[in-house]
């Protein structure tokens, strides 16, 4: 199995839910409030994992990306659009509209588990929560940004027992910081 890495954007509260306003919340948006150096090219350090990896998507993330991404062609975007997408979804039948993006062709967790590329879930919150129930989670690469939303949904459900990572690194990126964990060896 190759490494699974969760990438968002988290409030400083410890929400992750509608970052950029595209639900439409009335705390939504927050990611923009502080400017672009946070937000844009490759802020989450992937590099070569974009080019190696596969990207992970719940059907609402990538029905938003797909309708971002495929018409940019500054660098990150390109990687972006060239990387390896697979969606998990039930509704979805066509996932054409964004390029080198296929359904998932079994159980999430089986499907994960015998992947040999690097996997990054970005956004799709019942993804990460369905592998973070069976513990398949080795690094997450959190940006935080300085606002306090006071709702939505949160990246970490309740856990027991308690769940250990350890820092790898913190960067001040713009008004974020990039924080990485990796799990603990305890947790392993």
């Amino acid at each position: 199995m190759g490494r699974v890495i969760v990438i968002e954007f988290l409030s400083l509260d410890g929400f992750t839910s509608d970052p950029d306003g595209s639900a439409g919340t009335p705390y939504g948006g927050w990611m923009f409030r502080h400017g672009p150096e946070a937000v844009s090219g490759d802020k989450f350090r992937l590099g070569s994992i974009m080019d190696e990896g596969v990207l992970l998507l719940g059907r609402r993330t990538w029905e938003l990306f797909s309708k971002i991404w495929p018409d940019r062609t500054d660098d990150f975007s390109v990687r972006m659009n060239n990387m390896a997408k697979v969606v998990v979804t039930s509704s979805l039948t066509d996932v054409s509209a964004w390029s080198n993006s296929s359904l998932l062709g079994g159980g999430l967790v089986e499907t994960v588990r015998a992947e040999n590329r690097t996997v990054v879930i970005t956004g799709s919150l019942g993804v990460v929560h369905a592998l973070q129930k069976e513990d398949l989670v080795d690094e997450y690469r959190l940006l935080t940004l300085p606002s306090i939303v006071g709702a939505g949904e949160r990246l970490f459900p309740p856990v027991d027992p308690p769940i250990h990572l350890n820092l790898v690194s913190a960067n001040q990126i713009g008004a974020a910081v990039l924080a990485q964990y990796e799990r603990s060896v305890e947790n392993s």
